[in-house]
């Protein structure tokens, strides 16, 4: 699907759009190249600064349905993770609910390092540090529902980095 707002919009993303509207929407996905038709990437996110842990490196975003093109208060998105690649260490009010549905890869999630695998389900509940890290050699990616409207994501605190620092499952992945 092509979003007008996100892409630049093109006669075909106002026609698709105007079909999601008034009767639902099928988007293709070629397991080939493992992308849903005209669903474009989009950056992870913008740079948070120099921030301790906002650090982050190889991942793709892409936004898979919502507002405004979908009447609903959600987002869902897909993520990938190239091989090597890490998300910021990061807490924020709202929660995600993520599905593997792509290679193997590990979350951390508060004092807990999950190692997840295809049609695992992980939640991470509200502000509670959180990262996934792809240290395999193959693509890692998850399908990520969250509220539509939220909060950005902040850097942990000083007391929950020295938490997550001296413990031997976590501290790998603190950085």
């Amino acid at each position: 699907m092509i979003f007008p707002h996100r892409t630049g919009g093109s006669k075909m993303a106002e026609i698709r759009e105007k079909v999601i509207l008034r009767s639902g929407q099928r988007i293709p996905f070629d397991a080939r190249s493992f992308r849903w038709e005209g669903v474009e990437p989009e950056a992870y996110k913008f740079s948070l600064g120099e921030a301790r842990g906002m650090g982050w490196r190889g991942i793709t975003r892409f936004t898979l349905g919502g507002p405004p093109e979908i009447p609903c208060r959600f987002q869902m998105r897909y993520f990938e993770l190239a091989p090597g690649a890490y998300s910021s260490l990061e807490k924020h009010q709202h929660i995600h609910l993520i599905i593997v549905i792509r290679g193997k890869g590990k979350a951390l999630v508060g004092p807990e390092v999950f190692e997840v695998a295809p049609f695992d389900i992980v939640y991470v509940p509200p502000e509670v540090p959180h990262r996934w890290i792809n240290d395999g050699d193959e693509p890692f990616g998850f399908l990520c529902a969250v509220d539509a409207e939220r909060d950005p994501p902040r850097p942990v605190d000083g007391e929950e980095w020295k938490a997550l620092k001296q413990n031997p499952k976590t501290a790998p992945y603190v950085f």
